[in-house]
């Protein structure tokens, strides 16, 4: 482990920090009475974690592909199950996105949510604590116990403080992610058994025989497909949107999507290589269809949220299309995609939400010719739309044009077919920016965004154009530990 861990130097365990920090203010709640100061402790919890992990970034060794910020404890020693923490260069930018909305999610729903303020409160630091966790976990029980404790919050914010149909959607919601995680439960013992040890790093230097990554990667392969979610496992995600709040939506698309892109990156790679590639050609054909399928959908959508929910299929299309292309750019591209549609998906879900606050529509017709009346609304929506569909100049640019790039220099027909979904995102994009700002003219009076919602937008604005146009630092951090698993897999692409 200590060839592969770089143990934390700081003064103190700065990931136990991260992570636990979240859940510390949640139960601090718990004996707290008043709204507003629930609110304000909440606000100011996620904002002080998203400061400490700004020093991860800070700090962090671009030079090396070594998990860093190491910590090692026992925890279960009679199964060699440990308390081991660690980051690397997939990881980083999925832990700083975590805690930038976090606070951001706090402010968003200080006028939404009028009931069960503290418990809503709740759960979104206790949810933040279990996303950082699996980001950070390298011991396999950790990393599942944090993973299975995600879902309880997720389930919680749709079923009570969620639309008409939450009970539904809530049920569909936990039945398929407990579906994929009996198969990560199934795949981890069988590693288990095979290497007597729960150690991440350990299973990844392993070396096993076809037969075991063929099974392996099948059970890793379900439960991500199912979180990423990968055509034809989506069909919990509309329902699950379109009844969140608004909080909910935009934890689900921007954090929790990502945890099945990351399991293929972090697992399905580096654990099973040989039958990664084996199975290589199945995953670029369902992410072309989901590319396809998605933005198909997209085009006759009229409830703004649900458009969006079934745009967020065809970008992780892109972004398990990277990963499947097997090469540099591609895995790059891919990360970066993860990163990019988590701000600007979460930037349109909270641009629905203000506007839903005021007029209790999402129908694109109901919402229609904002531009006079809401002048600074509908630009920072424009923003967020016009990087929704990868406009040059703009953060899902860069990602789409690695991921692209990638998958020409190994599967130019699957290219192809990705640049008709990129250009099917540009239809429907344009389309509901068109009705949005120009759709119709009429008296109504609507207020335009007010300071709180203008501070918990912009950051994401900030986002989008520093990435689009200056994406360098993004890159060099993840390129060693991208160099190194691109290296990896090239004895099984000969």
């Amino acid at each position: 482990m200590d060839q592969i861990l770089i143990m934390n130097h700081l003064d103190f365990p700065i990931l136990s920090t991260t992570i636990f920090l979240p859940l510390v203010g949640a139960c601090l709640l718990l004996f707290l009475r008043n709204d507003t100061v629930i609110k304000v402790t909440a606000s100011v919890t996620g904002l002080i974690n998203f400061v400490i992990s700004l020093l991860l970034y800070v700090d962090f060794n671009v030079a090396t592909h070594l998990f860093q910020f190491g910590e090692m404890k026992a925890w279960i020693p009679a199964y060699n199950i440990n308390y081991a923490l660690g980051i690397d260069g997939i990881t980083i930018f999925l832990i700083l996105l975590t805690t930038f909305l976090t606070p951001l999610c706090v402010l968003s729903a200080w006028s939404a949510i009028q009931t069960r303020v503290k418990e809503f409160m709740f759960c979104i630091l206790m949810m933040e604590s279990a996303m950082i966790g699996v980001f950070c976990a390298l011991d396999f029980i950790l990393f599942y116990v944090f993973w299975e404790a995600m879902l309880i919050p997720m389930y919680l914010l749709i079923a009570v403080w969620g639309g008409p149909r939450k009970d539904y959607a809530s049920i569909k919601f936990f039945i398929y992610t407990l579906f994929g995680s009996v198969f990560l439960l199934v795949a981890i013992i069988a590693l288990y058994l095979n290497n007597q040890t729960f150690s991440i790093p350990a299973a990844m230097s392993g070396n096993y025989s076809f037969t075991f990554q063929f099974w392996v990667f099948l059970a890793f392969a379900l439960a991500f497909a199912i979180k990423v979610p990968m055509f034809p496992f989506h069909t919990w995600l509309p329902a699950a949107h379109t009844e969140a709040p608004t909080v909910g939506s935009v934890f689900l698309a921007s954090v929790l999507l990502k945890m099945g892109t990351y399991g293929f990156l972090r697992f399905c790679l580096p654990v099973t290589p040989q039958a990664s590639v084996y199975f290589a050609p199945l995953m670029i054909v369902l992410s072309v269809i989901g590319i396809i399928y998605g933005g198909l959908v997209c085009l006759s959508q009229t409830d703004m949220k649900k458009m969006i929910a079934y745009s967020s299929v065809a970008h992780m299309g892109f972004a398990t299309l990277g990963i499947f292309a097997f090469t540099l750019f591609g895995f790059e591209g891919a990360l970066l995609q993860m990163l990019n549609h988590g701000v600007t998906t979460g930037g349109l879900f909270l641009c629905v939400g203000i506007i839903y606050e005021r007029t209790h529509s999402r129908e694109i017709f109901d919402n229609a010719g904002l531009g006079k009346i809401m002048p600074v609304y509908t630009g920072l929506f424009g923003l967020f739309a016009i990087s929704g569909f990868a406009f040059p100049g703009t953060n899902n640019f860069v990602g789409e044009l690695y991921i692209l790039l990638g998958t020409f220099l190994q599967h130019k027909v699957a290219g192809f077919f990705a640049v008709v979904g990129a250009i099917l995102a540009a239809a429907y994009m344009l389309r509901l920016l068109k009705q949005i700002v120009w759709g119709r003219e009429d008296k109504r009076i609507i207020p335009d965004m007010n300071a709180r919602e203008i501070i918990y937008l912009v950051p994401l604005a900030v986002f989008v154009i520093w990435m689009g146009l200056f994406p360098r630092p993004f890159v060099l951090t993840v390129e060693k530990t991208l160099m190194h698993l691109s290296s990896q897999l090239q004895t099984y692409l000969h």
